[in-house]
């Protein structure tokens, strides 16, 4: 076989030794020919550490994998089988200012949910397009794997206005099957959770371990004090009434709606504290990672990565890469156009649930109509996501605002446009389409 060719877009992250890894442990499944590492000239010297930190990972696997480090995206691209995006526009310094600029008007501050998630966005949507043009020329027949955040909503600005070939991933999903398994003292491949809803807003609506529905079980651990979070997300305990009242698990997302209001005192402490944002603390523990990366007797995942909050990537990753190209047609929980899975929400829209994975595609599980106590929430998130889109395409500052006014962690019109304002003007180097 002449063996695959794997590009990933943001080459230069942390989180790529989680990818090579990966690749390692199921060489025995993906013939990987050569992984292209791409990234900007900002961020050239990340890659070439973590580039070489791969050749030595490779090697020590006795494995022919070529790791190639660029700069050059068209070439990167080129023919690739698989492309896989992770890369964040502005880096760590612009997360930064997303967790900082919300908490000036008591509003949450984070990455990929609420005026965080969507700053983010309107700097990744006109990358993202630019980049699928190349992909439209140069590997039409590739798969997008895409870890980008807000992973949902990039999945379906790619969906809907490009023609490649997309499926969003994110480690929320995998990450909670492998609680749900710490929390039972079981192995995870004998766990099956039925997820429904979107990115960063899933639901755990049932939970089997071994085909037996054990969802009581786990809400019982829960209400007990186990855990269910993640390492980027306080671990606040939920309510045990509405727990009960609920009847499913909330992901570790739910806590920013849901305990609005304790999320909100526990960010603006760090804030004011040395602790500092979750930005800030990533950005000193990438300083640490990198120089951990650099030591040249070192040839496998350091055991510091799993403070970084990547945790399951490689395992999501690359299973969802082999499940494709060895058409295994099995259950992966990945975002995907909806096609009247979700009874309600509209057919192109993104949404997150169990899919059939074979080498044409993702075949989502039928879900129907959601229980009515989530289904308002998902269908807001889901009107805000549709108008962030839009107005990251465009840079139409009415539809901006409509976005930030729908979004349920916004309080009111007032906030929305101060903190349209602030983000515009914080960003205007990288949001090309609001120049105007």
């Amino acid at each position: 076989m002449k063996g695959l060719k794997v590009s990933v877009i943001g080459g230069g992250s942390s989180y790529t030794p989680e990818l090579i890894d990966g690749f390692i442990k199921r060489v025995h499944e993906l013939p990987i020919r050569e992984i292209h590492l791409l990234d900007i000239e900002e961020g050239e010297n990340k890659l070439e550490i973590v580039g070489e930190l791969a050749r030595r990972m490779i090697k020590k696997a006795g494995l022919s994998t070529k790791i190639i480090s660029s700069l050059d995206r068209r070439e990167a691209i080129r023919g690739s089988d698989f492309i896989m995006t992770q890369f964040r526009v502005g880096g760590l310094k612009a997360r930064a200012r997303d967790e900082r600029i919300p908490l000036k008007y008591n509003v949450i501050g984070q990455e990929t949910t609420g005026p965080g998630g969507f700053a983010k966005a309107m700097r990744t949507i006109p990358v993202i397009m630019d980049i699928c043009r190349d992909i439209e020329e140069l590997a039409p027949n590739s798969w997008v794997i895409n870890f980008t955040n807000p992973a949902g909503l990039i999945t379906e600005a790619i969906l809907k206005h490009t023609k490649v070939k997309a499926i969003g991933l994110c480690n929320v999903p995998i990450g909670m099957v492998k609680m749900a398994a710490d929390i039972l003292g079981v192995d995870s491949s004998r766990i099956k959770v039925d997820f429904a809803g979107l990115n960063h807003l899933v639901w755990g609506r049932k939970v089997y371990l071994d085909g037996e529905n054990v969802t009581d079980r786990i809400i019982d651990k829960l209400l007990d004090g186990a855990s269910l979070t993640m390492k980027n997300i306080p671990d606040l305990k939920w309510d045990k009434d509405f727990l009960k009242s609920l009847n499913m698990i909330p992901c570790p997302y739910h806590r920013y709606y849901y305990m609005t209001d304790e999320l909100l005192s526990e960010e603006i402490e760090a804030a004011n504290s040395e602790k500092g944002t979750r930005a800030e603390q990533v950005q000193r523990l990438e300083k640490e990672l990198f120089e951990v990366y650099k030591n040249p007797n070192l040839d496998e995942k350091p055991k510091q990565l799993e403070k970084r909050g990547g945790a399951y990537y490689s395992d999501a990753a690359v299973s969802l890469i082999s499940a494709i190209y060895n058409d295994k047609k099995e259950m992966h929980i990945v975002n995907v156009r909806n096609n009247g899975t979700i009874k309600g929400l509209s057919d192109d829209a993104v949404v997150e649930v169990n899919c059939i994975i074979d080498r044409t595609g993702a075949y989502p599980i039928n879900i129907g109509k959601l229980w009515s106590g989530i289904d308002g929430l998902t269908s807001v998130v889901k009107a805000y996501e549709e108008l962030a889109i839009e107005a990251g395409l465009t840079g139409d500052y009415n539809k901006a605002l409509q976005a930030l006014v729908t979004h349920p962690l916004v309080p009111s019109v007032k906030i929305a446009k101060q903190l349209l304002d602030d983000i515009i003007r914080e960003n205007i180097k990288y949001l090309p389409q609001f120049k105007s």
